[in-house]
């Protein structure tokens, strides 16, 4: 982990909403409880990574575009529209973790990949979802990520060990399970993405249900051990996506895992068993990049932790990763 250390769709509104929430959020109290708002995490996640005007966490990837079709099973769970309307088109982003433009993809701040999707509805209402290639996150709430955070970028190269990071990770079993099991792909193509945060879905009958999103590629899981990793190229997962495309779609089926009592709906740390049901959703087609790449990727803003009828955020991390998303998103502008 010490090398984390040195590792268009409706933009004005999305500009708009970047002022608003960093004009009324950072001089608010957050949350009852919460100390850090989410301007604290901007600054704790440039203080770790460096200063830039791109995106603060998740810096490098690669935009693409497709299409959404969904299946008839998802409407028994949710009445949210973006299952009745047929298929839809999506823009989405592979990307890096760490909060480095120029980190190399085989760095280990570069685990765990992410993937971001937003499906544009008929009345141009947005969906949008945020995935990561690992289930289950480091740490519980939106402030022990910042504390995360602070204690890598005290870990550097040169600091005694035990490291406060590891010291902390020592303490922390969770978080230790976390960072010693995280994978790296031989493409974003073939890695499972789950959203780590829990979601309630309500049918049209007002039957409701807890649940988690999960991106399982049609090209089958592959990972890559150390030393296959260590003889990629420092690019290789952004180069591989793209010739991929230009080949034949990229194609991920999207399920929602479905809570059982008892599982932890507020708390992204804890992974639901794996025995939990798999309704699939519908499925996503990669098929093209945009016409401006650097453009797309400027000026898109995913929103994960909206509400919609149907789908309503159920942690409080995702309505905290709502209102931090737009700071980063002004800051590069």
């Amino acid at each position: 982990m010490s090398n984390l250390t040195s590792a268009n769709f409706r933009i004005k509104r999305c500009m708009a909403a970047s002022v608003f929430w960093a004009a009324m959020i950072t001089s608010a109290a957050w949350a009852d409880g919460q100390k850090e708002t989410p301007q604290d995490l901007i600054n704790t996640l440039h203080g770790t990574f460096g200063a830039h005007h791109e995106r603060a966490v998740h810096t490098k990837g690669v935009m693409v575009v497709g299409t959404f079709t969904p299946t008839k099973d998802a409407s028994k769970l949710t009445k949210a529209s973006v299952f009745s309307e047929g298929k839809l088109p999506v823009v989405a982003r592979f990307s890096l973790f760490a909060g480095v433009p120029d980190i190399p993809d085989t760095a280990n701040g570069a685990a765990p990949t992410g993937l971001a999707i937003k499906i544009k509805a008929k009345d141009g209402t947005e969906f949008d979802f945020a995935t990561d290639q690992h289930n289950g996150f480091v740490v519980a709430t939106s402030d022990e990520f910042a504390n995360f955070l602070r204690l890598v970028a005290a870990s550097g190269p040169g600091v005694e060990h035990p490291t406060p990071l590891e010291k902390f990770l020592d303490s922390h079993p969770i978080s230790k399970h976390f960072v010693e099991t995280l994978t790296s792909p031989a493409s974003y193509a073939t890695a499972t993405f789950f959203g780590i945060n829990s979601f309630k879905f309500t049918n049209g009958d007002g039957k409701s249900a807890f649940v988690r999103y999960r991106f399982v590629p049609k090209a089958g899981e592959h990972y890559l051990n150390p030393e296959e990793l260590k003889r990629m190229r420092p690019n290789y997962l952004q180069e591989e996506i793209v010739s991929r495309i230009s080949k034949k779609p990229v194609v991920f089926d999207w399920y929602a895992q479905v809570a059982e009592d008892g599982d932890k709906i507020e708390d992204p740390s804890i992974a639901w068993p794996e025995s939990r049901n798999l309704v699939r959703l519908g499925t996503f087609n990669f098929d093209g990049l945009p016409r401006d790449k650097a453009v797309a990727d400027k000026q898109t803003l995913f929103l994960p932790g909206t509400s919609h009828p149907g789908i309503e955020p159920a942690d409080p991390m995702l309505t905290f990763r709502n209102h931090t998303y737009p700071i980063s998103f002004g800051e590069r502008q």
